[in-house]
């Protein structure tokens, strides 16, 4: 075949043993082939680099009534964590009321999540993505850009116009909320336990912290991958050391659960020895003994206005404003109180 001339629909059937209207049931997400005959032809589509022409499109509809969302996180976290079960049921909730579909995949890292963007787009499958955790200087936006998609960023922080919109929430105001609860009942030294570090979040919840030390508060930040097991050992050692802090804070609830666990196998009461807190809420938060103090917000309704976000846009066929997020508020329970020592 001459490097010059086009591939077709026809070709891709050709060369993946099938007829154009397999091609064309599989590149849309379609039923009426087996999932080995689809990824049979997504594997030549992919080889040959093939995209759909205009009239391509115009034949087999312009929509896929699908929006992609995929996640750099291992799949066992995924479960244990109800801000992703809460994000994604208000997805699909806002979703169903178009009858547009989620296909959702998990993947290694960003740079992974970026090629399963380009294959999405390229064989029609998707009509636009949902992404989380930018990054400062985040590649995404640019190649989901370059890629003539539309998508939408749950993010901290409205993205500049023109470029992808985010639904955020303002980490840094949320951060505000919380350390001050904290530095208001007493504690002045103070651990962050976060997430990454290049995590957009990270960097505004260590900075609100950083910017306490004016009012006399010490602040402390370690970063994990946000998995228990890394909450466990950073709290362990925490409580270990000769200064120790009087308040900790976790980036999400499943860690301030761990460091619960971790604290009272140490004998280490919980608030009158450490007061405990999280930037995530959730039932078990709220059900634990002792009841851990979070910011709670509605991630259901989150994952509602990201999906709202996300159609106009493809109706729009154009990038819309940023929209703010449900804001979060303080629920201060059990695990927080008045510190009892200052060492």
């Amino acid at each position: 075949m001459s490097p010059a001339k086009r591939v077709t629909i026809a070709d891709i059937a050709r060369m993946a043993g099938v007829s154009p209207g397999a091609v064309s049931f599989a590149l849309n997400g379609r039923p009426g082939v087996s999932e080995e005959t689809r990824q049979r032809i997504l594997a030549v589509v992919e080889e040959n680099g093939w995209q759909p022409s205009s009239a391509a499109r115009a034949l087999v509809g312009a929509r896929a009534n699908t929006v992609g969302f995929a996640l750099a996180r291992p799949a066992r976290s995924l479960g244990s964590e109800a801000f992703f079960t809460d994000l994604i049921a208000g997805i699909e909730s806002r979703l169903s009321e178009s009858k547009v579909s989620l296909q959702l995949r998990l993947v290694a890292d960003i740079a992974e999540e970026m090629e399963v963007h380009r294959q999405w787009r390229s064989s029609n499958q998707v009509d636009g993505f949902i992404f989380i955790d930018p990054r400062d200087d985040d590649p995404r936006a640019d190649r989901i850009a370059a890629l003539d998609a539309r998508a939408v960023m749950i993010g901290s922080k409205p993205s500049p116009d023109g470029t992808v919109p985010s639904v955020w929430i303002g980490d840094d105001t949320v951060a505000e909320t919380l350390y001050s609860y904290l530095a208001a009942l007493g504690h002045v030294h103070i651990a962050y336990v976060a997430g990454p570090a290049e995590l957009e979040h990270t960097r505004l919840r260590a900075e609100v912290l950083e910017r306490l030390s004016a009012d006399g508060v010490e602040g402390e930040v370690i970063t994990t991958d946000f998995s228990p097991a890394r909450a466990s050992a950073v709290t362990r050692a925490l409580l270990s050391g000769r200064r120790r802090p009087t308040a900790i804070v976790y980036d999400n609830d499943v860690m301030a659960v761990a460091g619960l666990r971790v604290a009272q196998e140490m004998g280490r009461r919980v608030p009158r020895d450490v007061s405990l807190a999280s930037f995530d809420d959730s039932v078990i938060a709220g059900l634990i003994n002792p009841s851990i103090t979070a910011m709670t917000r509605d991630t259901f309704e989150l994952g509602e206005r990201a999906a709202t976000l996300l159609l106009q846009q493809i109706e729009a066929g154009a990038n819309l404003p940023s929209v703010e997020g449900p804001t979060p508020v303080l629920t201060a329970r059990e695990s927080t109180a008045p510190p009892t020592r200052t060492d």
